[in-house]
């Protein structure tokens, strides 16, 4: 009987541990977790370099017509603002934390640049002032790029709050500041239209000092980030 009961133990098959429902679900969930941040991280950048991208292209089409130095200041960062969704998005895809925090130093980098830009635009009308058209037109454009940054801004502060990013935080504070400096093109193309041409250069260089102080609140966030 023993013998029996022996043969019949050792031609059944081994059986392999099997991991229990709950441990399953808990292994997939630290992996899921990871996965979902870089996801949502990946869209909130698509979303907002989408409405940038629509943003700076109406305003330069409005540029082209206006010929306004504040416009094209603005212009130029919000095409710059644009551009640092690409390391950003790259980051989210890497899932590093390192990453995300080498984004926030292209973040900064390319303010500082546009603002540098900006500077020398202004500089430049000073020196050589244009004359203006379509006034009313570049006062849309201003409020576009309002509207376009506000919207872009949103979407990367609260994506960034809720995945815990303070490169995408610091980019969403950006687009937000910004959008006020949107409304410099307006207040300009107002100015201009009570007949104070000088004001374009001039707020040009306003502009120039905003990005700049944005320059540094952005730093700030990274750098004790």
């Amino acid at each position: 009987m023993e013998r029996r009961r022996k043969s019949v133990t050792e031609n059944e098959p081994t059986r392999v541990p099997q991991a229990s429902s709950h441990d399953h679900g808990h292994s997939h969930g630290l992996v899921d977790s990871s996965i979902k941040r870089s996801r949502a991280g990946l869209r909130a950048v698509g979303i907002s370099l989408g409405v940038l991208g629509a943003t700076a292209l109406a305003q330069g089409a409005i540029f082209a017509y206006s010929n306004s130095v504040a416009l094209l200041a603005d212009l130029i960062h919000n095409v710059g603002d644009a551009l640092t969704a690409v390391p950003l998005g790259i980051a989210f895809l890497l899932r590093s934390a390192r990453a995300e925090r080498i984004a926030g130093l292209f973040v900064v980098l390319a303010i500082l640049i546009s603002a540098l830009v900006a500077l020398y635009q202004s500089i430049v009308r000073l020196i050589d002032p244009q004359p203006l058209t379509h006034l009313w037109v570049l006062a849309g454009a201003g409020a576009i790029g309002f509207i376009g940054n506000e919207v872009a801004a949103y979407i990367r502060l609260r994506a960034g709050r809720r995945l815990k990013s303070p490169a995408l935080v610091a980019d969403g504070y950006h687009a937000r500041t910004d959008g006020l400096v949107s409304l410099g093109v307006v207040l300009s193309a107002i100015a201009v239209t009570l007949g104070a041409d000088i004001a374009d250069p001039l707020i040009g260089l306003a502009i120039t000092l905003v990005i700049l102080r944005i320059t540094w609140h952005s730093w700030q966030t990274i750098r004790t980030s």
